[in-house]
């Protein structure tokens, strides 16, 4: 599948720290098989994925559209649509379907948002939907070559 991440607040604190279990959850990921790709509404981070050593995890990084998403996001000649979106705001995850998460706004070393999330992407990969009230359907624009 390709997952798009978002940066703020999804693996980023306001400090820019690293979210617990991101690097790890993102590793699993790619060794099961899914492409990572990172958004952000700021612009392009590379420049964070390679301070916290994403950059073995990472395909590609784009400018995320900040409102009217999808619309946008098919006219941004994407190399691929998302099948999940990870995002701290649901009018986002609802726009293309996906999961979202608590806000990582300050460190907290006990989080474990992205092991759970973990385990809800390999729940989705596997049957193809989840129970989980974060949770929404795939959303793939007209005009979109599926």
């Amino acid at each position: 599948m390709n997952i798009f991440f978002d940066v703020d607040y999804t693996w980023l604190s306001l400090d820019q720290s690293l979210r617990p279990g991101t690097k790890e959850t993102m590793e699993r990921l790619l060794t099961d098989g899914h492409k990572i790709y990172i958004w952000s509404g700021v612009g392009i981070r590379w420049q964070e994925v390679h301070q916290h050593n994403l950059t073995p995890y990472v395909t590609d990084c784009f400018i995320k559209p900040v409102n009217q998403y999808a619309e946008k996001a098919a006219q941004m000649n994407l190399p691929a649509w998302p099948d999940l979106v990870i995002d701290d705001y649901p009018e986002v995850v609802a726009a293309f379907g996906g999961f979202f998460v608590r806000p990582y706004i300050y460190v907290n070393r006990k989080d474990d948002e992205m092991e759970i999330l973990y385990r809800l992407i390999t729940e989705v990969a596997q049957t193809g939907k989840s129970e989980d009230r974060r949770y929404r359907p795939k959303v793939t624009p007209n005009g979109w070559p599926h």
